[in-house]
């Protein structure tokens, strides 16, 4: 495991390598039964740089792994009612088993109605209310894929939140909240904090394992951080930065991602390996 001064290093990269084999081995089995891949549909609107650049990142990666991508790319003044428009055709299709909608939307989309338009079949990225309520429950499901690419680094690297505080900072739809489910579900002992926690800093400090999903760079300092912390960076800001200051928690955390090559090839690992479950899902049932 490569190491830093004071932490190790959780190598999402590598780790993102062994589930990629692994997917690329069932889509090739997907193919031979089916009689195609498994396909993974897109849609993105408008043209954020770093929107484009991810879908593109996903599609490159789609092809390595043996599964069809299709993008449906919508202009930027495109309205909620087109963009629903596009989705359902998608969860209508027989020929496409997951549907990603490239976040965030345009203002004037609603991106909750969009991530609703998908079947939950096909709800690969685990955006959907149907997709969180069952992973809260502890039913099976697609689960949200940065959340479930965290938990298999924690498992990768022998963290057993069990009976640990968790401390997750942000409270997104599709990483705050469900990261902490996902959490809970494995006895840690879950505090969410946001804009309106007084204290921050305090809370943090009391923290055995951090998810840092904030969306602002180095926000969380080392000086918050209690020594031999578990520390996840969930963030990505302009210059490769995430929402930790890396520099400062290096030397006291005993676990950390870095950015770039944590949580971000999990994530797409995730996506792909869920594309192929629910490629091999839906032909399960229309079989049977």
């Amino acid at each position: 495991m490569p190491q830093t001064a004071g932490a190790t290093l959780m190598d999402g990269t590598a780790l993102s390598r062994t589930f990629m084999t692994e997917t690329s081995g069932r889509a090739q089995r997907f193919r031979s039964q089916a009689g195609r891949p498994p396909c993974l549909a897109a849609v993105l609107v408008g043209e954020d740089a770093g929107s484009v650049t991810y879908v593109k990142m996903k599609q490159a990666r789609c092809a390595t792994a043996g599964i069809d991508s299709r993008l449906i790319q919508l202009p930027t003044r495109t309205t909620t009612p087109d963009v629903l428009a596009a989705v359902r055709s998608l969860s209508e299709d027989p020929k496409v088993d997951g549907i990603l909608v490239q976040h965030p939307v345009p203002a004037q989309v609603d991106e909750r109605a969009a991530f609703e338009a998908i079947t939950p079949d096909k709800d690969v990225d685990g955006v959907t209310m149907h997709s969180f309520a069952a992973m809260a429950l502890g039913i099976p499901t697609l689960a949200s894929c940065t959340p479930a690419g965290i938990m298999r680094l924690l498992d990768e690297y022998d963290v057993d939140p069990a009976g640990r505080h968790a401390v997750v900072i942000g409270r997104s739809p599709i990483l705050g909240l469900p990261i902490g489910m996902l959490l809970l579900a494995r006895n840690a002992t879950v505090t969410y904090c946001h804009s309106h926690t007084l204290d921050l800093a305090s809370v943090v400090r009391t923290a055995d394992i951090i998810v840092a999903a904030v969306g602002k760079p180095e926000f969380v300092r080392g000086s918050w951080l209690k020594p031999g912390v578990v520390v996840v960076d969930a963030g990505y800001n302009d210059g490769n930065v995430g929402d930790v200051a890396f520099g400062e928690a290096i030397a006291i955390a005993s676990l950390i991602t870095p950015v770039p090559g944590g949580v971000g090839p999990m994530t797409i690992a995730v996506l792909l390996q869920q594309t192929v479950d629910a490629a091999e899902r839906i032909r399960l049932r229309t079989n049977s």
